[in-house]
């Protein structure tokens, strides 16, 4: 049976048990977002609500999500909750992403 390839990329410096200093190595491969690749224009997950297209708006506009709430009556954490769910539906992982891939299917206009 073949040696199993180990890639080594440090993780972060570290010590052993005896005091040697050496680094973490993965022997994972990309972590569980990578199996998401972005892909702004692919097919959604799911239709985003109206509430959903009115924080995504604002989110392109720069606002904090404590502005966000404050402009529409709710609370900062409904806004991380809207956001959260946005960059779900988008296939996304962030706020910058998710206005790149509303701006992309028209969803938003700047």
């Amino acid at each position: 049976m073949a040696a199993k390839s180990r890639t080594r990329n440090p993780v972060a410096p570290a010590r052993s048990e005896t005091g040697e200093q050496g680094y973490v190595y993965s022997e994972r491969g990309p972590g569980p977002d990578a199996a998401l690749a972005e892909d702004p224009d692919g097919p959604l997950v799911e239709e985003l609500t109206p509430r959903e297209l009115e924080v995504l708006e604002l989110v392109s506009l720069g606002l904090s999500n404590k502005a966000i709430g404050q402009r529409l009556g709710i609370s900062e954490h409904t806004v991380k909750f809207h956001v959260s769910s946005i960059c779900g539906k988008l296939g996304v992982s962030g706020r910058t992403a998710a206005v790149r891939a509303g701006i992309r299917r028209g969803l938003v206009t700047l």
